[in-house]
């Protein structure tokens, strides 16, 4: 892909100078970073949208967590356009992750990225880059609340909690990989094909009706929770499990942040462990673990839409609607 290219001096980004509306983003011409030692340059060719990077957006950027200008996104994928000290080569296909990318450091917004050499990885797939674009964030999350926080087993009853957000979806697909039945929830009725699809056991919608369908399904309670509602349905979820099941904390669809007045000791039900995933550190063998899976079990990573860079306020703003049903993709270069 980067045979014979010529690089200018400057590229567009999309830069937060402070919080705004999803309306007011828009591309600006920067100049390319310079490299420095420890740093890779990416040409950036697609990314994934998150919703970490909607509430930077609206209520962080500016802050001390997130100083301004600043070029947001936390994932993104492509090509090495300078290895500089680094144990890459030029033209090698990267993906890029976390550890501060578009919050401590610009991020994917861009058409190229200065990234430190710890948060790149090599990948070797079958996916065209518009679905690589779908798995970095989105299906670290699924695997380390799956594999590492709930360790997931063969036979295992496993709660999707949210199961129709790209994290969710992933999960799903994750699970079934390893024989565990998946119970999936969604909000709308609508949306159980969804689940279904990409292999829910039992697809429920996410109402009054919830306790008594999972007592149906799971009488002595279900192994493994996936939260991805948050705080927000938290604690039934905890009430969901069996004696020693687990409860691992993942999203904040449920726009709720925290839990006043939490106590741990009433509020956790005896015998049950509650635990958290925190995707800021990938590693190398986590990263590898995913592509295998992805691999192994053709694994195709659920695409709800794809924009331009210059359709960065339409891409947050579908984001932000709840309505997507899979990854929101965007080209930082034409294809």
């Amino acid at each position: 892909m980067l045979e014979g290219y010529q690089m200018s001096s400057t590229m567009k980004a999309i830069v937060l100078t402070g919080t705004c509306d999803a309306d007011e983003l828009s591309i600006s011409d920067v100049p390319i970073p310079a490299i420095r030692p420890g740093w890779v340059l990416v040409k950036i060719v697609a990314f994934g949208l998150n919703r970490a990077e909607v509430i930077t957006r609206k209520y962080e950027a500016g802050t001390e967590n997130v100083p301004t200008p600043r070029i947001i996104g936390i994932e993104g994928v492509g090509e090495i356009v300078d290895p500089s000290d680094s144990h890459f080569s030029k033209g090698q296909r990267v993906v890029a992750l976390m550890g501060g990318m578009g919050r401590s450091f610009d991020g994917s917004y861009a058409e190229y990225a200065l990234l430190p050499e710890h948060i790149i990885f090599p990948v070797e797939s079958t996916l065209d880059w518009i679905e690589l674009a779908a798995i970095p964030e989105t299906y670290y999350t699924a695997y380390v609340s799956l594999f590492e926080s709930l360790q997931i087993e063969s036979g295992d009853t496993v709660l999707v909690r949210g199961g129709t957000s790209a994290v969710g979806l992933a999960a799903i697909q994750l699970a079934k990989t390893v024989g565990c039945t998946v119970i999936a929830t969604s909000r709308k009725e609508s949306k159980l094909a969804i689940l279904e699809s990409q292999g829910a056991d039992y697809p429920l919608v996410d109402d009054t009706t919830l306790e008594r369908e999972i007592r149906t399904i799971a009488p002595k309670g279900i192994d493994k929770v996936m939260e991805l509602i948050g705080p927000a349905t938290l604690f039934q979820s905890m009430g969901f499990v069996r004696y020693h099941g687990i409860v691992c904390s993942t999203g904040i669809l449920g726009n709720q942040y925290s839990i006043a007045d939490f106590d741990p000791i009433k509020d956790i039900p005896h015998g049950v462990y509650l635990s958290s995933c925190y995707s800021n550190k990938p590693t190398n063998e986590a990263i590898q673990a995913i592509f295998n899976r992805v691999e192994r079990y053709h694994l195709k990573p659920p695409i709800a839409a794809v924009f331009s860079l210059a359709q960065i306020a339409e891409a947050h703003k579908l984001m932000e609607s709840n309505a997507a049903n899979g990854k929101i993709i965007v080209l930082a270069n034409e294809l």
